[in-house]
């Protein structure tokens, strides 16, 4: 390709359509589960199942699809995705049963799989080097901005409609997404090369066992035989992974980009970043209804000066990489972020709404300077025609830091805020704040305000050390990469055969 494709902002556009419906929905989901459970009959178990039959899909398949979109073509990949998203969608909308809904979940992780990595392997192929920045900035504040933008639009739908119209509201959206594709796109994809049949499977079992063993550790703790069996499954499955991968000519991972400063450093950092945001809407969320009281529409909608930020800092952060190198910016970004979890430690039950938003603005800015540094530091590292198994990748290791997060870090909320219990409360109201706020004595919630509070600043310094440690591993790693000037083009030889349409 000479030149950046014509229609490149259009079909930025939408490429941000089809990643917003993806993260909104996730968003949702957790809003509708009183629902679900009221008017479906759902269980506790049901409804872990809802949730992770998703996790388990998605993030099991990742690096398979993605490598076979760059094989077989990356729009193709992106609209069959939106169509298993949407499709599944739309039969959600009308299950009768819990396990109804579980089976579309699943598709719809499927589907996922499908869409994510294309979005931006796609934003890599239709702009150039130049430009490529502003584009992931673009992605970045989506990813950020959909995780915020989910919980208020659940939040309306709910108050409004019925727990279905929370899964009715993505079909429009895929139409709309794959209809713009199909008309606007163009096709690409890598060299053609042999299926790795083996690497596939040895992959996505491994990555099931270790998604299965951390979303169970909340519930069955990390010294349970499940748990336990699920990551030595994992072990073994990914080590054996690994090792085929070293031996086999027609790789489906190259193993080599981890031998890249850029690409490795950029996925620790990454990871970090995911690891240290992961649990923090978990904790946030509860900090608002049950220290603040607000209502569940009113706690989303007190989050979203924290997305404003975000995006605003993503596009400066997009601006300052023409002048500020990948390690600068996603060093000092990881830095303020851990500001922000520094100041959210300092929270008490009587500090209202204004420390609160501080602490989230600081974090806005942090992880809007960090996003488009380090996204492009991860995928500039890639062959452009490995560009879908590299987008996989970077969305395999967001995933695992988000769900080691939640894991770890609610595992750390759940034991903080036990201990910090009078010994004289009752055991139901020691397990949970909301119980215990249930139970309509003044001491006893006054108690369990302040044990809480006392245990998520437990959980806010974990993220602190987190986005430290991040800073640490991107000054370290990182290393400077040259920019070409506004409008110049990367020689022809290094960009992957496109087909215009």
């Amino acid at each position: 390709m000479s030149s950046p494709h014509p229609r490149r902002w259009l079909i930025l556009g939408v490429l941000c359509l089809s990643l917003l419906v993806l993260v909104v929905d996730n968003g949702i989901l957790n809003l509708a589960i009183p629902s679900l459970m009221r008017e479906l009959g759902a269980t506790p178990a049901d409804i872990q199942w809802i949730i992770n039959a998703y996790m388990l899909a998605f993030a099991g398949v990742l690096l398979t699809v993605g490598a076979l979109s760059d094989r077989y073509g990356r729009r193709r990949f992106l609209v069959i995705g939106l169509a298993l998203f949407g499709g599944a969608s739309l039969v959600a909308t009308f299950a009768q049963s819990p396990a109804q809904l579980i089976a579309c979940r699943a598709l719809m992780g499927f589907g996922g799989s499908f869409l994510m990595p294309s979005t931006l392997s796609i934003i890599m192929n239709v702009f150039d080097q130049s430009e490529q920045r502003k584009a992931i900035a673009a992605w970045s504040s989506v990813l950020m901005a959909g995780g915020i933008a989910g919980p208020s639009l659940g939040g309306f739908l709910l108050d409004h409609y019925w727990w279905g119209s929370v899964f009715l509201v993505n079909v429009p959206i895929s139409v709309l997404a794959i209809a713009a594709a199909l008309l606007l796109m163009p096709e690409s994809r890598g060299q053609a090369r042999p299926i790795d049949l083996l690497g596939a499977v040895l992959s996505t079992a491994g990555m099931v066992a270790l998604v299965w063993m951390i979303i169970s550790v909340p519930e069955r703790g990390w010294s349970s035989p499940a748990v336990l069996a699920s990551g030595l499954a994992a072990l073994v499955l990914l080590t054996g992974f690994i090792l085929w991968e070293r031996r086999n000519p027609h790789a489906m991972l190259p193993l080599g980009l981890w031998r890249e400063r850029n690409f490795s450093g950029a996925s620790f950092s990454i990871v970090l970043l995911a690891f240290s945001a992961g649990g923090l809407l978990l904790m946030l969320t509860q900090y608002l209804q049950f220290v603040l009281g607000y209502g569940v529409l009113q706690a989303s909608l007190a989050l979203i000066p924290y997305m404003i930020a975000a995006i605003v800092f993503n596009g400066l952060g997009a601006t300052l990489g023409k002048k500020l190198s990948n390690r600068t910016l996603v060093t000092a970004g990881m830095l303020v972020f851990a500001g922000g979890f520094v100041v959210l430690t300092q929270l008490t039950p009587d500090s209202g709404y204004g420390l609160f938003i501080c602490g989230l603005l600081v974090m806005g800015v942090g992880g809007g300077l960090v996003g488009p540094a380090a996204y492009a530091s991860l995928m500039s590292a890639v062959p452009p025609d490995r560009a879908g198994i590299g987008s996989a990748l970077n969305d395999t290791v967001q995933q695992t830091g988000g769900a080691l997060s939640v894991a770890l870090l609610g595992s750390v909320l759940a034991a903080a805020y036990s201990s910090g219990m009078p010994d004289s409360a009752p055991a139901p109201a020691k397990e949970s704040i909301a119980v215990a706020l249930s139970l309509g004595d003044a001491s006893l919630a006054s108690a369990a305000k302040a044990a809480f509070v006392n245990a998520m600043s437990s959980g806010m310094i974990v993220g602190a050390v987190g986005s430290v440690a991040a800073a640490l591993v991107a000054w370290a790693v990182l290393r400077p990469i040259a920019m070409p000037a506004e409008g110049a083009v990367p020689p022809e030889e290094a960009r992957e055969q496109v087909e215009k349409v």
